[in-house]
């Protein structure tokens, strides 16, 4: 019976193990990484000189908005932002205040990038005053910093800010300027902090994260190539994401590849051997892993982009390669230059437990007896597995019902911050005392010729307050229509329907509809098609990835439904928290899209971990008992991958742009309900009650595997 029980014998690891594991092979490994990032390292710097983060460039070419942006580079010489400055005064605007708003306004035409400005104009309550200047786009944040400046120098009881696009605009730069710095400091400390009380080692934790750092300066050069040379949209958002992921994956991997080798140590007295054999047995579920990441958050050069050029959205086709330089990197690093840093600093950086040769550990049973929760945890799913999976299920469904409190059709101006910074206070204040979309006009450009038809047109529609003077440039003429609603407004988007199917009515016109309204609402319809179209698509891609890694067709579609399952929970969950919990107004258009990538990607990835231990145990102990030992012997490192994940997109939410706090909490709450219920309890427990059926039709859900009992439980199952 012992012999039955016994590990299988070993032999010689092959292919890449070898040369990275090496005794040269690790030096090489180091060296190349070196003069890659001596090489590379320097671009990484310049990523945010080419992020792109005009709400307008997000769209795709098609959309009438964006048509409309191209189109007014013929009205002007360079791309600008209106600049609204406001004052108020509530008992009614005074000589002095007067006088302080004609001087600001010389004072703004001296701003980097401003042009002419146009008044003060006053209200008709009497109580405020308005100053349109227009900023050249690359000196927006500079010059909105020094206008606000200029305006808090005031007479008592005036109050004034900084609003309109440009106002906004420099908000939301603010923020991505800092946003990279910020995130990495974050998930630097968490990762670091996590890795201490996991690995209780002083030195183990500086290995991973070195690599992490490594793996991020190569994914931050490749993407800034890739946008200077390749035209791939990159944001403030998309980059941020990519430094969360990049420490979160990394660290994953990490931990996976570390747990192996240590196992491994047991069982060598060569650590150059116990690394091959690590990195043979863990390398299939890494690799395997990371494609199912970068599948779903377009992570691949080829299937990821297969996936994602069928967004309109330029943001979400350009948040694919942005992961994927990310998950891939980390990939790279975490198989190669980890493993090479392992070998060479030797079995001491794990002091003070450090792993010594044993030959009992040749034994499953022995290392298996060194998870004692988990040992515990495998025993319950042996002993009540269908009242474990049938349990489970029931809280998950329970909590879709939560989706009917998701509001994912965009977010107000104010609704975009956590906090009300200066241009959401002077939004408020413009809106109690000018027309309501007065700083954020409807841009109309048309052909010349029927200048005074279009003109006729878009006065007429209900719901616009009032049609600027034409201007007129190359035979096109250009009109900016104030809306009466908020430019954020549902009102104000339903007049921008009207208003384009009045002027597209205008024969011979060719009149189209763009400015800040009419971006936001191309860009919700953009979305809601990229998510019809994509999700379905990266379901199946991944589904085929399964396929081929675990050569079953029923083990896949255990692990889609349960993840697709958990990721309806989790936001359905996470709906009812943002709503009642934080009290936001509601998510970004994208948000379920971007939120289905990452739960669904790393719920399928850990759910590889597990269930590719599950398949080469069940080879020689069977489908119930290798299902039990699988969860035993990584059901440790897997719930820790989980919360250092966890961990690091939680550093988003403490970032004060709600779609940031949304997405890091969602992929945050997501994670730690996946690894810690669905991998855990759910998924064994309905392999488990299934038994071998979970490989067919493959060749293991047919064998009979002799070892001793689970022979007899898996011809139950």
């Amino acid at each position: 019976m012992r012999a039955q029980s016994q590990a299988p014998p070993r032999t010689p690891a092959r292919g890449p193990a070898g040369p990275i594991a090496g005794r040269r092979g690790k030096w090489a490994v180091l060296a190349v990484w070196i003069v890659l990032l001596a090489a590379l390292g320097p671009l990484a710097g310049k990523l945010a000189d080419v992020e792109d983060n005009d709400a307008a460039s997000w769209l795709p070419a098609s959309a009438e908005s964006t048509r409309i942006v191209k189109q007014q580079d013929t009205f002007r010489k360079d791309e600008t932002m209106l600049a609204v400055i406001v004052y108020e005064r509530p008992s009614g605007i005074t000589a002095a205040d007067r006088a302080k708003a004609a001087s600001d306004t010389h004072a703004f035409e001296r701003l980097p990038g401003a042009e002419k400005a146009r008044g003060p104009i006053p209200a008709e309550d009497g109580k405020a005053l308005e100053t349109l200047v227009p900023i050249n786009s690359d000196d927006v944040t500079d010059a909105v910093d020094q206008a606000r400046d200029i305006v808090k120098r005031g007479p008592p009881g005036l109050s004034a800010h900084v609003t309109g696009p440009a106002g906004a605009g420099s908000d939301q730069f603010g923020v991505f300027q800092s946003l990279d710095g910020f995130l990495l400091m974050a998930a630097g400390i968490v990762v670091i902090v996590l890795l201490l009380i996991i690995y209780r080692s002083p030195v183990l934790w500086f290995i991973p994260v070195l690599s992490a750092v490594f793996a991020l300066g190569l994914a931050q050069s490749v993407i800034y190539l890739l946008a200077k040379y390749a035209d791939l949209t990159v944001n403030g958002m998309s980059s941020g994401i990519m430094t969360v992921l990049v420490f979160g994956v990394a660290t994953d991997y990490a931990l996976l590849l570390v747990a192996r080798y240590r196992e491994e140590l047991h069982r060598h007295e060569d650590r150059h051997e116990a690394m091959a054999f690590a990195l043979r047995r863990a390398a299939p579920a890494v690799i395997a892993s990371a494609a199912t990441v970068a599948v779903a958050s377009a992570a691949t050069v080829a299937v990821g982009l297969l996936c994602l050029l069928l967004a309109d959205l330029n943001s979400t086709a350009g948040l694919g390669p942005v992961a994927a330089a990310g998950v891939l990197t980390a990939l790279a690093a975490m198989v190669t230059l980890l493993p090479a840093l392992l070998v060479i600093f030797g079995r001491w950086v794990f002091w003070p437990l450090v792993p010594r040769y044993d030959a009992k550990y040749l034994e499953p049973e022995a290392y298996e007896a060194e998870h004692g929760i988990w040992s515990r945890v495998a025993a319950l799913v042996g002993r009540r597995s269908r009242a474990l999976w049938i349990t489970t299920g029931i809280v998950l469904v329970g909590l879709t019902f939560g989706l009917g409190s998701l509001k994912a059709d965009g977010l107000s101006n104010a609704g975009q911050f956590t906090g009300r910074p200066d241009s959401i206070v002077g939004q408020e204040s413009l809106a109690r005392h000018y027309p309501a979309g007065s700083g954020s006009p409807a841009v109309i450009i048309g052909k010349a010729s029927a200048a005074p038809q279009i003109a006729a047109a878009a006065a007429r529609t209900q719901g616009v307050a009032q049609v600027s003077p034409p201007a007129t440039a190359n035979g096109l003429v250009m009109y900016e229509a104030t809306l009466r609603d908020p430019a954020d407004s549902k009102a104000a988007e339903r007049t921008i329907d009207r208003l384009r199917n009045a002027v597209h009515a205008v024969p011979s016109a060719d009149a189209k509809v763009g400015g800040t309204t009419a971006t936001s609402l191309d860009t919700k319809r953009a979305s809601t098609r990229d998510n019809k179209v994509i999700i379905p698509v990266v379901l199946g891609v991944v589904f085929v990835i399964l396929v081929l890694l675990l050569r079953a067709l029923v083990a896949p579609l255990l692990m889609m439904g349960t993840v697709v399952l958990s990721f309806l929970a989790s936001l359905g969950a996470c709906a009812l928290i943002f709503r009642h919990g934080f009290g936001f107004e509601g998510t970004d258009t994208g948000f379920p899209l971007q939120a289905f990538t990452f739960l669904v990607a790393l719920g399928v990835d850990y759910n590889i971990f597990l269930m590719h231990r599950v398949r080469e145990e069940s080879q020689t102990l069977g489908t119930r008992r290798g299902i039990q030992r699988g969860l035993t012997v990584t059901g440790g490192v897997i719930t820790s991958a989980g919360v250092v994940l966890a961990a690091t997109f939680g550093a988003m939410a403490t970032l004060p742009l709600v779609s940031m706090v949304e997405m890091g909490f969602v992929v945050a709450f997501g994670v730690l309900f996946d690894t810690l219920v669905v991998r855990s309890l759910l998924l064994p427990a309905l392999s488990h009650d299934l038994g071998r059926r979970i490989w067919a039709p493959g060749r293991l859900a047919a064998r009979e595997v002799r070892s001793g009992r689970s022979q007899v439980l898996d011809r139950v199952g």
